[in-house]
């Protein structure tokens, strides 16, 4: 028992240490926020706001990633997402691995990323398959390049059902937050 409370003590040291330079690699946490926009079929022009917006979201999705950043263009990320479609009803549950490249690297970055995995059942109301998602965005720091605000478009798609015989594509716009 010493053993262990030693070897957590001398670990403290090591998980607390900071630098001052800008780091460039090291694990990080992101947690995003994503809806897919569609067009309201029922929206009249003068109908004065009884039909709704002319856009409306029509999927939310709600992201959690744990990653590793090589340097400052790769890094790769296990992430686990909750996916809920409003107008078909679909909920799923993405467990998948993401890669992303900054193709401009600079005070802030442009990216790409891709990302490919399971649809997890997790109950009579999710469905199970596979999934992939191709991204493009823009990486903006704070002013201690700790952490970073990501925002950009991803296109998904979902196959499910019977011999993953269905299929959801979709493209949303994303919100991210990443704790470096």
């Amino acid at each position: 028992m010493k053993y262990h409370i030693t070897l957590i003590f001398l670990a403290i040291p090591l998980l607390t240490f900071s630098q001052d330079d800008i780091k460039t690699n090291g694990i990080f946490y992101k947690i995003s926020i994503s809806a897919t926009l569609g067009v309201n079929e029922e929206y009249e022009l003068f109908d004065e706001g009884e039909s709704g917006t002319l856009i409306e979201p029509s999927a939310y999705f709600i992201n959690n990633t744990l990653g590793y950043k090589f340097d400052d263009r790769t890094s790769l990320g296990l992430n686990l997402e909750y996916n809920w479609h409003s107008e078909t009803g679909f909920h799923f549950f993405p467990v998948y691995l993401s890669m992303r490249y900054n193709i401009i690297t600079n005070d802030d970055n442009v990216f790409i990323r891709t990302g490919y995995g399971r649809l997890i059942n997790l109950g009579n109301t999710f469905e199970k398959g596979t999934m992939y998602k191709v991204g493009a965005g823009i990486e903006l720091f704070d002013e201690d390049y700790k952490n970073a605000f990501l925002f950009g478009l991803d296109f998904s798609r979902k196959r499910f059902g019977y011999k993953q015989s269905e299929k959801l594509s979709s493209i949303s716009l994303f919100f991210e937050f990443m704790v470096f």
